[in-house]
């Protein structure tokens, strides 16, 4: 069963058992996601009234990106674990003879890349999300302005979890090339961070 089929205290069950996935990763991008249907609940809250008029535009702009998004995070959820069974499948490949050794050390390689790939990508959603987050502060039912603070908070997790997740992987992937991309990926904390710090303070003004 997939984990995002699963009940909430049945996730929860496997998440806190000595299983080593779902892990950190998956856990990062639910964060993520809950951070994103935040902030599709708040257009929600805002698109369709007559008081809110001003703000149909942007908040169905936003609507649109953070659906989207919701989507790419969810699925994310389950890439995670998927990705750290592939490498956990490697490592149990036979190698009593050098082609066995071969295949497994590539296998292991490959699998690594893809474990890597995935906290990476869930990182760049995070930060678009924050962006959308971001586009309708003040922008939309302030009744609901806590839960941007809340969204910018979780989808903040989010791309620190997956930042984390990227750096555990990162000695195991071979390609340079990959690994200067991944590392690159400093740069989106720092800009994450600062974002998430000022869609916190402008939330807390607004209450």
């Amino acid at each position: 069963m997939k984990l995002v089929e699963m009940k909430v205290n049945e996730y929860l069950d496997v998440l806190k058992s000595d299983a080593p996935a779902p892990g950190g990763g998956s856990a990062s991008a639910l964060a993520a996601a809950q951070g994103v249907a935040l902030v599709s609940m708040v257009c929600d809250l805002t698109l369709g009234k007559e008081k809110y008029a001003e703000y149909q535009d942007v908040c169905g702009e936003a609507k649109t990106k953070a659906s989207d998004l919701y989507s790419k995070l969810v699925a994310s959820i389950d890439k995670d674990t998927e990705a750290f069974n592939l490498v956990s499948a490697a490592f149990k490949m036979p190698k009593g003879t050098d082609e066995e050794k071969a295949a497994r050390s590539k296998a292991i390689a490959d699998g690594t890349l893809v474990a890597t790939e995935v906290p990476f990508e869930t990182m760049m959603l995070c930060a678009e999300g924050l962006k959308v987050t971001e586009m309708i502060i003040g922008k939309s039912n302030p009744n609901a302005a806590s839960d941007l603070g809340v969204a910018a908070l979780n989808l903040l997790s989010g791309v620190k979890g997956a930042w984390l997740n990227v750096l555990i992987n990162l000695p195991g992937v071979k390609d340079e090339a990959q690994k200067e991309k991944f590392l690159a990926g400093k740069k989106t904390i720092v800009e994450a961070e600062a974002l998430a710090a000022k869609i916190y303070m402008e939330v807390s003004a607004m209450l």
